[in-house]
C-alpha cells in the first residue's frame, strides 16, 4: 500500500505567532471572564438540570449540555494559552523609521493610497487595512523605510508598492 504524499506546507500548521495588539489581548481577557462568570454558570446549571431529567444515554438535552460546557471549557483553555504565550504589540514605528509589527503603513499603489496596519497573524482583516507581517506585503514591507518602494508579484504581475510614510 503506498502512502499518500501531501504538499509540503499545505496541511501543516504554519508558524506559531503570538503577536497580539493590547486590545485584542484585552478582548481576550473579557472574553474569559464573560465565559466564567456569566456563560459557563448558566450551562453548568443547564447541564445539573437535564441530569435530573432522568435516563442520561437517552437524554438529548442532557447530551447538548454537556457540549457546551465542554465546548465553553476547551475556549476557555484556548483562551489561557494565547494569553499564555501573547507577544505584545508596540504601536509605531521602528526606532529607525522603518516597518515594523505595530507600525501602520502609508502606501501607493496604483495611484491610490492606502494605509496598512502591520500586526501578528491573528488579527488579520485586509478588508480594513491590517495585513499580518507574514503576509507577502507585509513581509516584503517589513524593515522599509519612508520612500522605498517594494515589489509583489500578484496574479503574474508586478505591482509596486511605494511607501509614503511609516507611523
Amino acid at each position: 500500500m503506498q502512502v499518500p504524499k501531501r504538499k509540503p506546507g499545505k496541511y501543516a500548521p504554519g508558524p506559531a505567532d503570538y503577536h497580539l495588539t493590547p486590545e485584542a489581548i484585552q478582548a481576550l481577557k473579557d472574553e474569559m471572564e464573560r465565559i466564567e462568570t456569566k456563560i459557563r454558570p448558566k450551562a453548568v446549571e443547564e447541564l445539573r438540570r437535564t441530569r435530573e431529567m432522568g435516563d442520561l444515554s437517552e437524554n438529548f438535552a442532557y447530551s447538548a449540555a454537556k457540549a457546551k460546557v465542554s465546548g465553553l471549557e476547551m475556549r476557555v483553555l484556548e483562551i489561557k494559552e494565547r494569553l499564555k504565550n501573547a507577544i505584545p504589540i508596540r504601536r509605531g514605528a521602528a526606532s529607525d523609521g522603518s516597518v515594523r509589527i505595530g507600525a501602520s503603513v502609508e502606501v501607493e499603489v496604483n495611484g491610490k493610497t492606502k494605509v496598512y496596519d502591520v500586526v501578528g497573524s491573528q488579527e488579520t482583516s485586509p478588508s480594513s487595512g491590517a495585513i499580518s507581517y507574514l503576509s507577502p506585503l507585509g513581509a516584503a514591507l517589513m524593515g522599509r523605510k519612508t520612500g522605498e518602494t517594494v515589489v509583489i508579484v500578484a496574479n503574474g504581475k508586478d505591482v509596486i508598492y511605494k511607501i509614503l510614510g511609516v507611523r
